[in-house]
């Protein structure tokens, strides 16, 4: 793998963004399900857009996502270079990290680019954590 592969496969990982806030959930087992049908990022090697449909779905414990900042947090992504892959595993990490849900998925259905569309999923808990 050439160096220029490396750091496009790190790319937006540690990047900063908008703060993902949570509010104090009332009930207990139920599901959250929530679609964002026009997701955008940047890849870090051609720099052109990505776009496709991201899916959120988690069982909240104490505290719920506030989707405003959801919203803020995601669209901060326009400009990221990021691979869709690694999008779709830092929003789990940082939706795990904001509001310590029972389970969550996250899912990405990207549009066609070159031919070929993926479908990128990440659960958490992680199997091999």
């Amino acid at each position: 793998m050439t160096r220029e592969y490396k750091d496009a496969a790190r790319a937006g990982l540690k990047k900063k963004l908008p703060e993902i806030e949570t509010f104090l959930n009332q009930f207990p087992d139920y599901k959250i399900t929530i679609e964002i049908p026009e997701f955008t990022s940047v890849c870090p090697k051609t720099g052109l857009p990505d776009f496709g449909t991201l899916t959120i779905s988690y069982v909240p414990q104490k505290e719920c996502l506030e989707l405003k900042s959801l919203k803020l947090y995601l669209l901060a992504y326009r400009n990221l270079g990021i691979f869709y892959e690694n999008a779709v595993n830092r929003i789990l990490e940082d939706v795990v990290a904001a509001c310590r849900p029972a389970r969550a998925t996250v899912i990405g259905e990207f549009n066609p680019r070159g031919g070929m569309s993926s479908i990128i999923e990440a659960h958490y808990p992680r199997e091999n954590s």
